[in-house]
């Protein structure tokens, strides 16, 4: 084994392993293949910006987990997972980005030296990650097709562990500096560039609590702040325009510690908000408490939408959409971890210690308000935020 500082004992590995396992018996799968970041990470403590090639793990059907990737990407594995030599395998650079040879060729012909190309293989068809190339030419090499198994990983992270916890709740303390520091800055005449580098600065210098200081990572997800009716759209980022005076911006955000995130959104208004931000304000306040005291073990995710819905119906808003997905560690493009939703439709009942981000946004022609809040499910009471700020439509005169 090699001697690297990981950041999960090798006993949380190896309880991530068995579970994963045991799903993969469930499905009839032998051999499974994750190219996601967030699942190589969350099985290896692999950590590195290198998802822009192919790359994976591979669970076999005994013994370690095995990283494979590019070779200069597998000096990488050496320093941040807990597998021995043997289970880090790179490939040579002339498959990046070549016309005669693809990454997929060198998996497949690992696969076959293992002793595993003929068994049940399962990859994640749904993936940012595994492209219409990559599939085809590993099934070509194998002589299979091998069975989807998008978010069997995904699913298995769903309940938090204490030291997840413990990273999530660092996330959280440096979320709440990053609001701190934008309501400082933020005025009428800044540049949103300007506001833009405030908001990383914050969220990489990191926090402080109980005496540990401790910094942050990149997000999953840009910092988006759009203002005015540019809010209307869901997922704009800035931009070097002056803000202007009599207007709002969201913040949607996150604090990173460790790969785990913890999101947080809220809104500005510069001036005296209008009359009908601040009912909105009232609405989604009154649906939050709803929908986070429906948050509760053994209810479900369709239980919060269903009782975030049922207040704006009561007060005659329309709107459609989910209002939340399951958080915890993720890279770009997206934090989310892609398994339940919040919307009235899911089922998934909720197990203590899973998390979300509760999304109650409201998208209206021209503005848009968001206040939400990162929860983990606890027993014997509904959810807990993870974060302290104020949940209100701060004014800025």
């Amino acid at each position: 084994m090699p001697d690297v500082e990981l950041n999960f004992s090798r006993a949380e590995y190896a309880a991530r392993l068995a579970k994963v396992r045991t799903k993969m018996d469930a499905a009839g799968i032998e051999v499974l293949f994750t190219c996601d970041p967030s699942n190589m990470a969350w099985l290896t403590g692999y950590d590195g910006w290198s998802f822009y090639v192919h790359q994976g793990v591979i669970i076999g059907p005994t013994g370690d987990p095995i990283f494979w990737g590019r070779a200069m990407d597998a000096v990488g594995a050496t320093k941040t997972c807990y597998m021995g030599l043997d289970d880090i395998v790179g490939y040579s650079d002339d498959y990046v980005m070549s016309t005669e040879r693809h990454a997929m060729q060198h998996l497949a012909a690992l696969l076959k030296e293992r002793g595993w190309a003929q068994l049940r293989l399962g990859v994640e068809m749904e993936n940012y990650y595994y492209t219409a190339k990559a599939h085809a030419v590993l099934c070509a090499e194998i002589g299979q097709s091998p069975t989807d198994v998008t978010a069997l990983v995904n699913w298995c992270r769903a309940v938090k562990s204490d030291q997840e916890l413990v990273y999530m709740r660092r996330g959280a303390r440096i979320v709440e500096r990053m609001h701190e520091r934008i309501f400082e800055v933020f005025e009428p005449g800044k540049r949103k560039n300007e506001v833009a580098a405030e908001i990383w600065h914050t969220a990489i210098w990191g926090a402080e609590e109980d005496g540990v200081q401790f910094g942050g990572d990149y997000p999953a997800l840009t910092p988006l702040l759009p203002t005015g009716d540019e809010a209307a759209a869901a997922h704009l980022t800035w931009n070097d325009k002056p803000v202007p005076n009599n207007s709002g911006t969201f913040f949607e955000i996150a604090g990173v510690h460790r790969r785990y995130h913890v999101p947080l959104c809220r809104t500005i208004w510069l001036g005296e908000p209008p009359a009908d931000i601040q009912q909105a304000e009232e609405v989604v306040l009154e649906g939050i408490d709803a929908g986070i005291d429906a948050a509760r073990v053994g209810n479900t995710a369709g239980d919060v939408a269903r009782a975030f819905y049922g207040v704006l119906e009561k007060h005659g808003v329309e709107r459609e959409g989910r209002c939340g997905y399951p958080i915890g560690m993720s890279y770009p493009p997206d934090w989310g971890e892609r398994t339940f939703s919040i919307r009235p439709s899911d089922e998934t009942v909720f197990e203590e210690n899973m998390t979300f981000h509760f999304m109650p946004a409201l998208w209206m022609p021209e503005w848009g308000l968001e206040i939400t809040e990162t929860l983990r499910i606890r027993e014997g009471g509904a959810a807990e935020p993870l974060a302290n700020v104020d949940r209100k439509l701060f004014v800025k005169n």
